[in-house]
């Protein structure tokens, strides 16, 4: 399954940088391990979507040590779009 998500541009270039590997976000999509995430940067101010962003595999779901109903994804970078 595909998943379209908002995302700040400072994780969004860290993610890029190879620095974070992982995304924390509530499981209210049933998250899956192969999910595809899209994760678009999102420029709060201007309130839209800049040309920045990624698609990620998901490779691994734990809830360990989480808030109820969150969970980590680890992620792997297959595509990436960055103007910055």
């Amino acid at each position: 399954m595909e998943h379209e998500l908002k995302i700040e541009r400072k994780f969004l270039e860290q993610i890029f940088k190879k620095n974070k590997t992982f995304e924390i976000r509530k499981n209210n999509r049933n998250y899956e391990v192969d999910d595809i995430l899209i994760l678009k940067e999102w420029d709060d101010k201007k309130k839209r979507f800049s040309s920045n962003w990624l698609e990620a595999r998901v490779t691994y779901i734990s809830d360990y040590q989480q808030k109820p109903g969150y969970v980590v994804l680890a992620i792997k970078v297959e595509q990436w779009i960055m103007s910055c």
